[in-house]
Formats: structure tokens, sequence, C-alpha cells
């Protein structure tokens, strides 16, 4: 893994880039996305539209070394907050989107990978939307669905969405969470166990499609759980533990840079073995 350029894509990732109100810099973005996705591979353009709202996601396929196989989708969303460069929230996660395709390219795991920069997530997951109904319609199978969404930020305090889960996952915010559908269940050990060799882990198994912990649908997995397939995120468990989600002051300097690669390490390791 190339840590330097994984740094180097979030500095330039983390900028101020929202549909209405930072439209020349969700622009430049898009073109950074396509540009640097292009000197991996053949790059698709997704255009979608919900309402009045429109969007674009870039989608990667990287073939594997057994084509038989159900391909792995793996995905970050790219737009950001209102008025926050968004350097967590989700610089974090295109930055190891990137940095993974240059690793499967390099490396290829079994199945193909489907590398994709989601658009509009901060308006309701607009792009995961579009593509997971569209999956569905065409009847297109996928081993798992991978959300890569805030990764790079660590906390003496931790928060949860029930107070007994502290008992559980403990005080501190050290951890990498892998919050998952049941129909994950088979996955999640192998997952969490590779992914534990790198940063520590803590699993989430969500039943009912998460409707009964809404704070694990915020993020592109969740469109995939109503369509059906298996999906997960994995997350740093954001305003769960960062206080500067969605404030101007989310900026890369906030950061935990050495978590944020071994963190990447671990998604690469751990998905490679799929």
């Amino acid at each position: 893994m190339n840590k330097q350029q994984l740094v180097d894509d979030l500095k330039q990732l983390a900028i101020l880039r929202h549909s209405k109100w930072d439209a020349l810099g969700l622009m430049s973005t898009r073109v950074y996305l396509k540009e640097q996705m292009s000197l991996i591979g053949t790059v698709e353009e997704y255009h979608f539209q919900e309402g009045s709202e429109k969007g674009i996601n870039y989608i990667l396929k990287l073939p594997g070394t057994n084509p038989k196989l159900d391909p792995m989708l793996i995905g970050a969303h790219y737009d950001g907050p209102i008025q926050s460069p968004g350097a967590d929230d989700n610089a974090s996660g295109v930055a190891a989107l990137l940095e993974l395709c240059r690793t499967f390219k390099k490396n290829p795991p079994k199945r193909s990978v489907w590398m994709v920069a989601f658009d509009q997530e901060e308006w309701g997951m607009l792009g995961s939307k579009a593509l997971s109904k569209e999956l569905k319609a065409k009847g297109q199978k996928l081993k798992l669905m991978v959300s890569l969404e805030m990764l790079a930020y660590t906390s003496e305090k931790q928060d949860y969405p029930l107070p007994a889960m502290k008992k559980i996952y403990g005080e501190k915010g050290d951890f990498i969470a892998l919050v998952a559908n049941t129909g994950c269940a088979v996955m999640l050990p192998g997952l969490a166990s590779n992914m534990g060799k790198h940063v520590p882990s803590k699993v989430l198994p969500v039943p009912l499609g998460g409707d009964v912990l809404p704070d694990v649908r915020l993020s592109d997995h969740s469109p995939f759980w109503d369509q059906g397939y298996n999906a997960m995120m994995v997350t740093d468990t954001s305003f769960l533990r960062n206080p500067h989600y969605h404030e101007p002051t989310d900026t890369v300097d906030t950061l935990d840079l050495d978590f944020f690669c071994k963190v990447v390490e671990g998604v690469s390791n751990s998905l490679s073995i799929l």
C-alpha cells in the first residue's frame, strides 16, 4: 500500500464539495476522481436523477482471477456536507476507495470487484438508491456490498445508539466497526479476524434492515439492504465518536492518519480473501 498516495488523496479530497452550496468544489472532486480512476481502468459514468436532484456515480470494474464468482461492490460517497470540508466524512472513504482500486488492479482478488464512487449520499443516499434498484431489477448478484464511511477518527470517548452497547464494545473510540445485515453473518467472523490483524475491530450484526437502530442506516449500504443484498458499512462510527461531524472543523489535521492507514490495509487484506 502506498501510504503517501493515500494521504495525498485525502488532502486533495477534503474540500468544500456540495451540489448546492459548493458546486465548484463538487465539480473539482468529480474531475479528480475520474482522472485517478481512469489511470487504473475504464470508468463508467452512471448518471441518475431523483426528483430535481441529479448526480453521477463513477464505476470501475476490476476483474478477479475467477470470473465465475459473483462480484463484490465497494463504494464510498464523494459528495460532502454543507459548509464542511468533510475530511472524515467522507474524503477518508473515497481516498481509501482509490487506494483499493490501485491495490486490486495490481493484485486481483478471486472475484471481480466493482469500485463505486457514489454521489448525493448527503441528500439521502440518492446515488446508491439508484444503482441498487437498477442492479436488483437486472437480477445482478453480489457477494457483498461494502460502504466505506468515515475511517480516520479516533477518540478517548465513544458513544453508542444504545447505552448498553458500551459494556460490550468499550468506552474508547479506538476501533473500526463492521456494521452488517444478518445475511453477512457467515462472512463477519473471518472479515473481523483479518481486520483485527491491522486495527482493533468490532462487529455489529443488524437485524430487520436496521429499522430498530436508525443510526446504523446512515450510509450507502442501507439501500442495498433494502434491495435484499448482503451489505456492510466499515466506519469509525461517525458522530458517535467524531465531534467534527458535519462541521467546518472536519479537517485533515483532526484525523488519526496512522489509524487510517491501518484501516485501509485491513480492509484490503480482509476483502481480498472473500
